[in-house]
């Protein structure tokens, strides 16, 4: 796999901010917004006090071509990398266009590119997954775009990714109180999804070559990543054809993101949502809440098996490793030919 340079984009790149040494690690989680593990997901990567050693991942041969955004502008948020990677065959003088999937935590997407992660074991390897769905004919030829989540900054991942409209000032209280560091903070999460809709997906339409309508354009992202997905679906139906969800973390507020979709969920007709949850550590957790999301599912005329699915995945906890043993899944629902 080659890595070409930047177009279009200023090519510094903070490096102090990503560039995480090995054993000084970041927990992927929530616990910057004060939650406890009732309303918590696990964390995605081990901390520096757990002394669990590295695990290194098999390495597989890479396919297609990655490039690399570095510090991408916003007029909403924090400028963060981006990565945008093309199949095999891409040719940007071809008249062939491509469906694109917008992927949340884009550090953790790829198995190779600038990711201070490569080389663990807490990465989803979308692009080999997605190079055998292709080649197998399971998918069409798509683009993946790789967005990077803030973990070290301020506004962190949790605010971004946090639903904002379901949170009234009332529900904020409640959960200050409950979680006394949110106190201060300020979710903008509208913010972010203003950056990709009105920045980066603009962008994305006109250096490469995409398939810019909604039925050819797909949101995906893990535990407060499948909140943002799904939120992306509710408040931009027009822009997003379907979204993928994996170990949603409906807990967060107490499920007060899922009790909202009841009157801000789009009908059936145009959209695929895929959700699915293990049943080990934070995930456990989930299945209550994902069966109220699945009565709005149904409330709003949608067929499951046919544009939308649920899937449970015993003895999965909740940890990159097995959102990438499953990504195929979604993947082949949301692309797959049909």
């Amino acid at each position: 796999m080659t890595i070409k340079p930047l177009r279009g984009v200023a090519v510094a790149f903070v490096a102090s901010q990503f560039l995480i040494g090995i054993t000084a690690l970041v927990a992927v989680n929530e616990s910057a917004m004060g939650v406890d593990a009732s309303e918590a997901e696990a964390p995605a990567i081990q901390s520096e006090q757990s002394k669990e050693p590295v695990r290194r991942m098999t390495s597989y041969p890479q396919r297609g071509t990655m490039e690399y955004h570095p510090d991408f502008p916003s007029e909403y948020v924090a400028p963060r990398p981006v990565e945008v990677w093309l199949p095999e065959g891409y040719d940007p003088t071809s008249p062939d266009r491509y469906p694109v999937l917008y992927v949340h935590d884009g550090q953790f997407i790829f198995h190779h590119g600038r990711t201070p992660f490569s080389g663990t074991d807490w990465l989803w390897d979308v692009d080999t997954t997605m190079a055998r769905l292709i080649e197998d004919g399971e998918i069409p030829p798509a683009i993946v775009v790789a967005v990077w989540a803030q973990l070290d900054a301020d506004p962190n991942r949790g605010m971004e990714y946090m639903p904002q409209k379901p949170v009234t000032d009332e529900v904020w209280e409640r959960m200050a109180v409950k979680h006394p560091k949110m106190k201060g903070g300020k979710i903008v999460s509208d913010n972010y999804l203003k950056f990709l809709v009105e920045e980066l997906k603009p962008f994305i339409d006109k250096t490469y070559r995409t398939q810019p309508d909604r039925a050819s354009t797909f949101v995906m992202g893990s535990s407060m990543g499948g909140l943002i997905s799904a939120y992306a679906v509710a408040e931009y139906p027009d822009v997003f054809g379907g979204a993928a969800c994996l170990s949603t973390d409906w807990t967060i507020g107490n499920g007060v993101v899922v009790a909202w979709y009841r009157d801000h969920w789009p009908d059936a007709g145009v959209h695929r949502i895929y959700f699915d949850h293990g049943t080990e550590t934070y995930d456990a957790n989930y299945g209550p809440y994902q069966s109220k999301m699945d009565e709005v599912m149904r409330s709003k005329g949608y067929r499951s098996g046919e544009d939308w699915i649920t899937r449970r995945f015993d003895g999965a906890d909740h940890s990159p490793g097995a959102w990438r043993e499953r990504v195929h899944i979604p993947l082949m629902f949301l692309l797959g030919n049909r």
